[in-house]
C-alpha cells in the first residue's frame, strides 16, 4: 500500500472560530468532525492506511474493533473528494 498525502490544494488547521479541525481551499472551508481530524492528522506522506489505523488504534486504545472499516471508509471517501492523494 503506497503513503497518503494531504492534496496540496487544501490545508488542514484547527480554526478557533469554528472550534474545529478545517480544510481549507481556495473555494472555500470543509468543516471537519473529531473522527475525521484525527485521521487526516495522521496523514503526512510517509503512513499507508495501515500505518494509519495501527497510529489510530494505539492513540484509542478503547475505540470498537470496527474502527479499521471506518477508518478505511473515511479514506475513500477523502481520496474520492481530492482530499487525500496515494503516494
Amino acid at each position: 500500500m503506497s503513503a497518503l498525502s494531504l492534496n496540496p490544494l487544501y490545508r488542514l488547521q484547527f480554526e478557533k472560530a469554528q472550534d474545529c479541525y478545517v480544510l481549507l481551499f481556495p473555494e472555500g472551508m470543509v468543516k471537519l468532525n473529531p473522527s475525521a481530524a484525527e485521521i487526516l492528522l495522521q496523514v503526512d506522506g510517509n503512513k499507508d492506511e495501515a500505518a494509519i489505523v495501527s497510529a489510530l488504534r494505539s492513540k484509542f486504545p478503547d475505540a470498537p474493533e470496527d474502527i479499521d472499516a471506518d477508518i478505511a471508509d473515511f479514506i475513500s471517501k477523502a481520496t474520492e473528494n481530492n482530499w487525500i492523494t496515494h503516494g
